[in-house]
């Protein structure tokens, strides 16, 4: 997408940019959304355009996991409610998933694939580490 298109507003913003007198059906609702709807209504939104899905790889994988234990570990927010979440269990569950990939893989990996198991799991311990002694 250019900088040049135009974008759709977002769903909150649509009722502040009708126009005076026009009525949108969501703003003039006497019941606002509660919690839960709201965001089902926001996982509605970002449903994910097929195209857009990367190939599926190893490399990939361990991403994935590295991502999850990272917002597990309250370092990222979550994507759909924009919230820092700290749960140290669900963390050490997506590291310890990663060690058994790496052993179970072991002697099957090219070059890149183990250096980034070896490094992912390294760095992802040390953060396992700090962020849990605070408690």
């Amino acid at each position: 997408m250019s900088s040049e298109e135009p974008t759709a507003p977002a769903p909150e913003d649509a009722a502040a940019q009708d126009a005076p007198g026009e009525q949108n059906p969501e703003a003039s609702s006497s019941k606002p959304l509660s919690e839960e709807e709201r965001k089902a209504k926001a996982a509605e939104s970002q449903k994910i355009d097929p195209s857009q899905i990367p190939e599926a790889s190893f490399p990939l994988m361990i991403s994935m996991f590295t991502t999850q234990a990272m917002g597990a570990l309250g370092l990222i927010p979550n994507p759909i409610t924009g919230e820092m979440e700290f749960q140290p269990e669900l963390a050490r569950h997506y590291i310890e998933m990663l060690a058994v990939l790496e052993e179970k893989t072991k002697g099957n990996l090219d070059e890149n694939e183990a250096k980034l198991m070896e490094t992912s799991l390294h760095e992802l311990r040390i953060m396992f580490v700090q962020n849990t002694k605070k408690e």
